[in-house]
């Protein structure tokens, strides 16, 4: 892919507003959008939390919130691109498929696999108890029927190597149709290490004609494999959800700040960030309503 693609991952999962600077409302998601979107994101992954004080480090699947926030989003980034989460435990996926009907965002996340999501102190102590991460065949095909439903194009979360090839199992048995997207997630404690070497091979395991990022978990090692990345000519995603901090090591001021630092990663790779109607042709995606239109 000649242009980056560029995603903010806006905001993320848990983490609390009251200790890192992290948007909760629809104003502040929005600005925090429109910061980024200035910097060069076509792509807005959106996370929901509840909007009562003191719970705005808990996620919400409130699709009244849902609408509020994409709405904001969309008012202030004029032909954005809507990504929105959908990961829950257990076979329960009421929630996020209310809100993909409430919005119908032109891509969401799909959990392609199931992972121990695990992490440990250097005590040898549980940083949380050790949980499963529970995504089978069955809760996939599901999501990716609401998503057809909705004209919502499936991004896969690959956690891990065999998470990989699976999606192109699901490929082979229709269970989804369009441009197969890949996202592998590296950093996360218990599955793939965000590790250059290792990203070099990855894309030898994907569907022909398939497109594919990186969301990369860290902090200042996170930012050799962005660059390779945009090298070997994936789309790039960074944002407050992945990292809080810039190439040099030092925090950064917003979504912005990082979005800049990624679009850097791409120049230096000889490739032009695209616009939000050029990621939506490479993509395969529907075009932006009259109102959001640039």
């Amino acid at each position: 892919m000649d242009k980056a693609i560029l995603t903010c991952a806006l905001t993320g999962v848990l983490t609390d507003p009251r200790q890192h600077p992290v948007p909760v409302t629809p104003e502040q998601m929005a600005a925090e959008a429109r910061d980024a979107f200035d910097a060069g994101a076509s792509i807005m992954h959106v996370h929901l939390r509840m909007q009562e004080p003191g719970l705005g480090h808990m996620p919400s699947w409130d699709p009244d919130v849902a609408q509020a926030v994409c709405d904001a989003i969309r008012a202030a980034c004029p032909g954005v691109i809507l990504n929105l989460t959908t990961g829950v435990i257990g076979k329960d996926i009421s929630g996020p498929a209310g809100c993909l009907r409430r919005v119908k965002p032109e891509i969401a996340a799909c959990n392609a696999g199931t992972l121990n999501y695990l992490k440990i102190k250097a005590d040898g102590t549980w940083a949380w108890p050790p949980m499963v991460f529970d995504n089978p065949v069955a809760k996939v095909q599901h999501f990716l029927d609401v998503m057809a439903e909705c004209g919502t194009h499936p991004e896969f979360e690959c956690f891990d190597v065999g998470i990989v090839r699976s999606v192109g199992m699901y490929l082979q048995a229709k269970m989804f149709g369009g441009v197969p997207e890949y996202n592998f997630v590296m950093g996360v404690a218990s599955g793939m290490p965000c590790d250059a070497d290792l990203l070099a091979l990855l894309p030898r395991w994907i569907a022909p004609g398939a497109v594919w990022q990186t969301t990369l978990i860290g902090r200042a090692e996170i930012w050799p494999v962005h660059q390779k990345t945009a090298e070997l000519g994936g789309m790039l995603r960074t944002g407050l959800e992945d990292t809080f901090y810039l190439p040099g090591g030092e925090r950064a001021s917003g979504n912005g700040a990082l979005v800049e630092a990624l679009a850097a990663c791409a120049r230096r790779a000889g490739r032009e960030v695209a616009s939000p109607a050029e990621a939506r042709r490479l993509l395969g995606l529907r075009e932006a309503a009259s109102a959001e239109a640039p």
